[in-house]
């Protein structure tokens, strides 16, 4: 089984990739549109400086050759999200080439990084009839093209969690809303490759292509043959369907873009700098604080901002009683904590550190202090929870010499307060509170 991704990253960029059209704004359809991005006669392309910095960006961080010099070309297509049938993109000079990315042990090569313009959005009415609403089009776009080195659906989304993690540090690229990423999967089970287009959310990606490796199975122990062709994802049935035949590259007719020049980026892509990645950063904290990697990982993986202040906590206190608060109440409570208190935070962990106060004490104040709740409810919350965990762990005494094994021993403990408090705590306060009482009998 070979799977290969064509990754396509929106760029967080005020205005479009050849005109100045906002990104953002206004919902109502078709209201954010000029000649340019509607390909109308006589309008011509501008290119976005801030695009092609961002687009470098991303091939550094991928480890990619980046060439003097680079052009775009029209790739020619007849659809009606793209209204003036071609779309401005880059073919035989990409802004990176021959990249590499880590995941784990194993290396995924990346074949290119290229910019190229987002088209329009077609939404399916009723029977044979679409609308098309051209606000996307014109949107920049990196697509990055993975070699067929992915060896299990599972793995895909693997590469793709960690990857967007990694593209959203290095460019400031929003987790959610308009900006989107979407993925075209590649997997051949046999000689002949399928490709499903426009698949979105890491779990889709992982779904179609476990559907993909059973229904190609299937036509080849049947003796049947895989044609090569487009696929389209449904989600709501989990299942993919011909859209159209597979194009090879000279369908799409290539040809340089005559309306944009050649464009010098290796002084560009000299002078940007980048910053480290979430995956050095926990590398880092395994390699200078002597943390286990799921530790390191759990605080980098939370937020970047905790892991700032986790290093500020190192900083003034040690590294046990760092990793002892962060990755207990103040990771718990990270979601509904207002950072602008960072400070109150930092000083209670301080108090703790010069024995001001016990752990209890401590675990009280960071818990107020991040939720908003007065001590008191704090307190009174904190002892009935560890209550009903204390019955359950007296109950069943094996999980605690189980989770010196293995850690997902404590999720016995978990599922069964979770059921027996109603919804009553969160999931982070019940998994904190289990694991902190486990870990106090081993």
């Amino acid at each position: 089984m070979k799977i290969g991704l064509e990754i396509h990253v929106q760029l967080p960029t005020k205005s479009k990739m050849f005109c100045s059209c906002p990104t953002e704004g206004s919902d109502r359809p078709n209201s954010r549109v000029c000649p340019t991005c509607l390909g109308l006669p006589g309008s011509k392309p501008s290119l976005n400086r801030k695009a092609v910095e961002l687009g470098l960006t991303i091939a550094k961080v991928l480890g990619c050759t980046i060439p003097e010099t680079t052009w775009f070309s029209r790739k020619t297509y007849f659809y009606p999200d793209l209204c003036k049938h071609f779309q401005i993109t880059q073919y035989d000079m990409p802004i990176g080439e021959r990249g590499q990315y880590k995941l784990g042990d194993k290396t995924i090569r990346i074949t290119r990084c290229h910019l190229e313009e987002d088209p329009g959005k077609t939404k399916r009415v009723g029977d044979g009839t679409a609308l098309v609403d051209y606000n996307r089009s014109g949107i920049p776009l990196v697509e990055i093209a993975t070699e067929p080195d992915i060896s299990s659906p599972s793995e895909a989304r693997q590469f793709l969690s960690e990857l967007l993690v990694t593209i959203r540090n290095a460019i400031d690229l929003p987790a959610d809303g308009d900006r989107s990423v979407r993925c075209d999967c590649n997997i051949s089970v046999g000689k002949e490759r399928c490709e499903v287009k426009n698949v979105t959310g890491l779990k889709n990606v992982e779904n179609c292509l476990k559907y993909e490796v059973v229904r190609q199975t299937k036509v080849l122990k049947a003796g049947g043959k895989i044609e090569r062709e487009t696929r389209r994802y449904d989600e709501e049935r989990k299942v993919t369907l011909p859209a159209r035949k597979k194009e090879y590259e000279a369908d799409y007719g290539y040809i340089g873009e005559p309306d944009l020049g050649i464009y010098r980026i290796g002084d560009m892509a000299r002078s940007i700098k980048l910053r480290e990645s979430p995956i050095e950063m926990a590398a880092r904290f395994e390699r200078d604080y002597g943390m286990d990697a799921r530790m390191a990982k759990q605080i980098v993986s939370t937020s970047l901002e905790l892991a700032a202040l986790f290093e500020e906590l190192v900083s003034k206190t040690d590294v046990p009683t760092a990793v002892t608060w962060t990755t207990g109440p103040i990771t718990a409570n990270w979601k509904q904590f207002d950072t602008s208190k960072k400070g109150e935070l930092v000083g209670i962990v301080c108090d703790f550190h010069a024995g001001k106060m016990t752990d209890t004490e401590c675990a009280i104040r960071i818990k107020a202090l991040m939720t908003g709740r007065s001590a008191e409810e704090t307190e009174k919350a904190s002892g009935d929870l560890d209550a009903i965990i204390s019955k359950l762990l007296d109950e069943n005494p094996q999980v605690v010499e189980d989770y010196r094994k293995n850690e997902k021993a404590a999720n016995r403990i978990i599922g069964t307060a979770m059921k027996q408090t109603g919804g009553a705590y969160s999931s982070a306060d019940v998994v904190s509170a289990t694991k902190r009482l486990i870990e106090s009998r081993l």
